[in-house]
């Protein structure tokens, strides 16, 4: 059997992307190692049928954390033997490319995120710096790369010339007919969910100022799902701000989970700030996740995001970031109950066009060509 190892610098429990990937490379008739790796909060790893493989480091973040992440994976793709290697984000490719290279073995190259322009890299420029030049030295040496929409793949296009794929990363149909209620979601109250959902709630997302607009909402309670860098800081400002009643977190779980979560929403939200080109091209998993859920959203005017809420008229866009202004779309859509259903029969429709069942005959195509490389 043809055996490909995927690698991927998170600890794979709630990355959907990642799985589909798998799953796909299975139909293809792949073995598949998935290998990432294990933090001292990690979730135990879910039950997936094909082999996972958390590497332990020393270090959970910072320039120490990415340069043994990639001294080990480096020494994992050399040990064991690869038909296709198949390499996520840039924090994965040199070691991928450099035993490509020396095994001669077909790499397909997956970036999520345009990720030299993250805000996390964008204040920091002399590591941005190296980023960028790790990225101007392997990407133009790739016959081709898959990324996650069109706004994101014309910038890789016109930078280094290369063929770039979109595969947009949406949920299987299957997910809604097959997922249960949960017996039991203890919130702050009985009001309507107002959800926020995602393992990458960070700087610049606009989960702050949400915090900030519970002061104000008078018809919904918050759910904050998931993990991230800003996560503590939203946490205290709940109690500083005295909103304890009106604002539930709830820790990071596995996806196969999250859907039972999703679907009790009223309204889903990402709203992301446009301060960096990452974010002002992105188009979210959890924009997918609330569609399936038949979840209206309330989003950033985003260019992909928009794209997509207005062409299906699945929810509306907020006007600013200024809190008393996200309070107040929130409550003018929760008390509008014919819009509301609307948007909810629109996301069923969308359904229909935006599945992973669809969308992963792109991914096919591609992978097709590898064989044939």
């Amino acid at each position: 059997m043809k055996k490909a190892i995927v690698s991927v610098i998170n600890d794979l429990v709630t990355d959907q992307r990642i799985n589909k990937s798998c799953l796909v490379l299975q139909e293809l008739g792949y073995e598949v190692l998935l290998v990432g790796r294990r933090r001292k909060q990690s979730l135990p790893l879910p039950s997936r049928p094909y082999v996972m493989h958390r590497v332990w480091l020393l270090f959970e973040r910072g320039p120490l954390f990415y340069a043994c992440f990639n001294v080990r994976l480096f020494f994992v793709l050399l040990w064991r033997r690869a038909d296709l290697l198949f390499a996520n984000d840039l924090d994965t490719l040199l070691p991928n490319y450099l035993i490509s290279r020396i095994k001669n073995i077909p790499l397909v190259y997956d970036s999520h995120e345009y990720f030299t322009e993250t805000p996390e890299l964008v204040h920091r420029p002399q590591v941005q710096n190296i980023w960028k030049r790790l990225e101007a030295a392997l990407v133009p040496q790739l016959r081709r790369m898959i990324t996650v929409n069109e706004s994101i793949a014309e910038l890789f296009r016109k930078k280094y010339n290369v063929e770039v794929f979109v595969v947009r990363n949406i949920p299987p149909r299957h997910t809604a007919a097959s997922a249960a209620v949960p017996v039991s979601l203890t919130l702050a109250n009985d009001k309507p969910v107002i959800l926020l959902q995602g393992s990458g709630i960070n700087i610049q997302r606009g989960a702050e100022e949400l915090v900030e607009a519970m002061q104000y909402v008078q018809h919904g309670q918050l759910l904050i799902i998931g993990g991230g860098d800003v996560i503590g800081q939203l946490k205290q400002m709940t109690r500083d701000l005295q909103l304890t009643d009106k604002i539930t977190f709830m820790p990071p779980m596995p996806f196969e989970q999250l859907y039972n979560y999703t679907r009790q929403a009223s309204i889903g939200l990402s709203i992301d700030k446009d301060t960096n080109i990452n974010y002002r091209y992105s188009l979210p998993n959890k924009l997918f996740d609330y569609i399936h859920a038949g979840v209206p959203v309330l989003v950033s005017p985003l260019t992909e995001i928009k794209k997509i809420v207005d062409q299906w008229q699945v929810g509306e866009t907020i006007s600013s970031h200024e809190p008393r202004s996200i309070a107040h779309h929130i409550d003018v859509l929760l008390t509008d109950k014919e819009k509301l259903a609307m948007y909810r029969r629109n996301c069923t429709e969308a359904v229909a066009a935006l599945n992973w069942e669809n969308e992963k005959q792109v991914l096919i195509k591609i992978l097709k060509q590898y064989d044939r490389t």
